[in-house]
């Protein structure tokens, strides 16, 4: 189901902190005419620790209203509450979701059962296809290869991002997975690798400012021109590593505001870059000129 590139939107604000919709709504507009395969609004990316649930919802109803069914609108509506996760899920399904991301409970560590309980109550209690995301480095817990076979026997859980930074887990994973189950980078820059091991694509940060580029290399990777393939990722990877000088999504919402496509704003504990790393970033787009 999941096979390409899938944007992880910012959400841009105004100056006085309250979202600009408008903005939002050119950001949409933007990736579908770059041709990517879906939009994730409301996941680290999209700042979802700071917004409110109502905030979280308006943003994926925006987002959808804005893509009128163009392309595919993956709402992040986890939490590390499984009772809120359900609410959420169901709203963003009303709202026009055409699928979830559901985060690995943060700082509750529940343990392998848990998760595979958490996973399979959102999945049964609404009816969007799940994509389960794999990150330890945020969460403190790192959804094992056997839960996620255990997971992949839902029918509605249908693709993990994988963020887990073990390339081990990653083979390990796609070499047993069962069919239907499709396996996304959630790193940029492992974007190649995954996916010529058997990944199906990438939930990108990057393609916020580079949608273009992104897809040319996933549509390589696919294609089997893995020469191609490693001439984009290299020329790529000043960006990929870019957009992580500080905590994501700070340098990739300068990129954006840098470009006159979002106000440079965020919500605190966030704050922007120091003088020092934005003239870094200015060094690597003028060096990728992304499209």
């Amino acid at each position: 189901m999941f096979r390409g590139v899938y944007t992880a939107l910012v959400t841009p604000f105004n100056t006085d902190g309250s979202i600009d919709e408008g903005a939002l709504r050119n950001l949409v507009d933007l990736q579908i005419s770059a041709g990517v395969q879906g939009i994730v609004p409301m996941g680290t990316t999209g700042e979802s620790p700071t917004v409110t649930h109502e905030e979280n919802i308006r943003v994926v109803e925006v987002v959808a209203d804005q893509a009128k069914g163009r392309l595919a609108i993956i709402a992040g509506t986890g939490s590390n509450s499984t009772a809120e996760a359900v609410r959420m899920t169901r709203l963003a399904q009303d709202v026009g979701a055409t699928a979830s991301l559901q985060v690995t409970p943060y700082y509750n560590k529940p343990t392998q059962e848990g998760l595979y309980r958490h996973f399979t109550t959102i999945a049964d209690a609404a009816e969007l296809p799940i994509m389960v995301y794999n990150i330890q480095g945020r969460t403190a817990c790192n959804v094992e290869t056997d839960t996620m076979l255990r997971l992949a026997a839902h029918p509605r859980i249908v693709a993990v991002k994988e963020a887990s930074g073990s390339m081990a887990q990653v083979m390990e994973l796609i070499s047993v997975r069962p069919e239907g189950l499709a396996v996304l980078s959630g790193d940029d820059n492992l974007t190649l690798p995954i996916m010529a091991l058997g990944g199906e694509g990438v939930v990108s940060v990057a393609s916020n400012i580079a949608p273009r580029m992104m897809g040319r290399l996933v549509n390589a990777i696919l294609d089997g021109r893995l020469e191609e393939a490693q001439a984009l990722h290299y020329s790529l990877l000043p960006l990929f590593r870019s957009v992580f000088l500080q905590t994501n999504p700070i340098p990739i919402k300068y990129a954006l505001s840098s470009r006159k496509l979002i106000a440079e704003a965020y919500r605190l504990p966030l704050c922007p870059l120091d003088q020092q790393d934005k003239e870094k970033m200015e060094a690597v787009l003028e060096q990728v000129q992304p499209e």
